[in-house]
């Protein structure tokens, strides 16, 4: 039968359980510097809520060791009732009788916040027992967060065996799996993936899966030096994942194999030190001189990566191609922004993910620009890898 839309369901009179991705960056204020998952999660909320339903909501946020102030939804509760336009309550305590009561007593329309789900350790642990006092509050579950899809815990896996018959995915992870569907089975050519980032170590697995499907492989980030380093180049102080050098090499014959255009940074931005303050120069991609690091494509590359750009049908795109926080070395990515938004806009595909490459297009102001932005990082990379997730199997009836 598969998972369920939520499209169809009629919420009258219903306690709606939805599992969201609240986990948003703060600043030392306590004030969230971006809100997109929040936002995302709105259509799910305002159907229910508007066909009457109660909305009992559930997150995570960081990582906290037990209870700390400095992790609680509250700042995320005072941000939802102002989208929402309507009074959200909030709960510090999960599982006392009165939060049973309060829930339970709420009128139709309502939304409810509880406290951080990490606060407990039985939620990273999965405990049934746990998930169980969960699946008290509620007659139904929806899971809309697509970014803890691959986390098999207790509110994205263990509960919504509590609600057989009566579990569905929301819109926002409708959405993401029907996107990334597209990616995995791109019919417009050429497909290009940009895969930037640090490491290569984080990005084997999608690269591999991704050079089965893909025209050209653009590569970018502090993980482009591990393969110009395994290619035979000298890359200075530049980041590179020495046990990785090997994986590299091979990663290159197969894409030569399979006639895949891999394209790597030809000449670099470059500095003395990983500052903004630091001296900075240009140089050859593979021939970076001593005590010299690159943080940013160079103009070469930038050219030509965005020509590949604007001659592809499908584009996916994941991690920044240099330290696009600092000023001096943003113009790689900014530039892959841009190329990404007017391919898009000429008729292309595109899909941006990953929590940097995300933070780049919104930067820029280019979200509107391009086909999907993803929500979730490493949920987005194991489904592209072809792995199941955890949290969408739960949802099979």
């Amino acid at each position: 039968m598969g998972i369920r839309s939520i499209e169809n369901v009629d919420f009258r009179g219903k306690r709606v359980l939805i599992r969201v991705d609240y986990n948003v960056p703060l600043n030392q204020n306590q004030e969230i510097t971006d809100d997109t998952r929040i936002r995302e999660s709105l259509p799910t909320i305002e159907k229910i809520i508007g066909q009457g339903g109660v909305v009992i909501l559930m997150s995570h946020l960081g990582r906290p060791k037990g209870h700390d102030i400095n992790f609680s939804m509250m700042p995320v509760a005072i941000h939802l009732s102002q989208l929402l336009g309507k009074n959200v309550i909030f709960d510090r305590e999960l599982f006392s009788p009165r939060t049973k009561d309060v829930i339970h007593n709420l009128p139709p329309g309502s939304i409810a916040l509880l406290e951080n789900l990490r606060y407990y350790k039985q939620e990273t642990a999965g405990d049934p027992d746990f998930a169980k006092q969960l699946s008290e509050l509620a007659d139904i579950y929806v899971n809309d967060a697509f970014g803890t899809a691959h986390r098999a815990h207790c509110s994205t896996t263990t509960v919504a065996q509590f609600f057989p018959g009566n579990k569905y995915c929301g819109f926002l992870l409708e959405n993401e799996l029907h996107n990334l569907e597209k990616i995995l089975h791109a019919e417009k050519h050429p497909f290009t993936a940009i895969i930037g980032g640090a490491k290569v170590s984080s990005k084997i697995d999608v690269i591999k899966s991704l050079s089965n499907i893909v025209d050209n492989m653009i590569i970018g980030g502090g993980m482009a030096f591990t393969f110009v380093k395994a290619l035979g180049g000298k890359v200075g102080s530049s980041l590179i994942e020495e046990d990785k050098l090997d994986i590299a090499q091979e990663i290159v014959a197969e894409m030569m194999r399979k006639g895949v255009n891999l394209c790597l940074p030809t000449d670099a931005v470059i500095a003395d030190a990983f500052s903004n303050d630091a001296q900075t120069g240009w140089s050859e991609a593979d021939n970076i001189p001593d005590g010299w690091m690159g943080l940013d494509i160079g103009q070469k590359s930038i050219k030509r990566f965005a020509d590949i750009i604007n001659h592809s049908e499908t584009i996916l795109w994941n991690g920044p191609l240099g330290v696009f926080e600092m000023e001096k070395f943003k113009q790689g990515t900014k530039s892959m922004a841009i190329s990404t938004a007017s391919a898009t806009i000429r008729g292309a595909y595109s899909l941006v993910g990953g929590g940097d490459s995300v933070a780049a297009i919104n930067k820029y102001n280019l979200a509107d620009q391009v086909s999907y932005v993803s929500t979730g990082g490493g949920a987005m990379l194991e489904y592209l890898e072809g792995k199941e997730l955890p949290a969408v199997k739960a949802l099979e009836e």
